[in-house]
């Protein structure tokens, strides 16, 4: 009986790569489904064994702890050298872009409060 392990809907692609070897290099046999073609399916990583379950688990755990500290430590390198992406400096590098964004924005919002207004509603 197969066992869902890790649930890839979301995950960045290099965290999959990862938790991927790090099965392969504990000999864990494990296969992988996708989103489909249309995005409908579950992207996950499956066992085959349930055997391996706990160990699978564990070594997610341990992965999981030691991937948060390294991703919190690089955010607060980040933070001390002033170089973490914020909206503003988003903005700054490509002012255009975010225009057209609110522009969109506004013309949705525009476009259904006239409707309503025109329906009576």
């Amino acid at each position: 009986m197969t066992l869902l392990l890790f649930n890839l809907r979301g995950v960045p692609e290099d965290e999959a790569d990862e938790v991927r070897e790090l099965l392969t290099a504990e000999n864990i046999d494990f296969y992988e489904t996708s989103a489909g073609n249309w995005g409908m399916s579950m992207p996950a990583l499956w066992l085959r064994d349930e055997a391996d379950l706990e160990k699978a688990r564990q070594l997610l755990s341990v992965y999981q702890q030691q991937r948060f500290l390294t991703s919190r430590e690089d955010y607060l390198q980040l933070k001390k050298l002033n170089q973490q992406k914020t909206l503003l400096k988003a903005f700054m590098e490509q002012p255009l872009l975010y225009c057209a964004y609110l522009f969109a924005m506004a013309l949705v919002v525009y476009v259904s409060v006239k409707l309503l207004l025109e329906l009576g509603l």
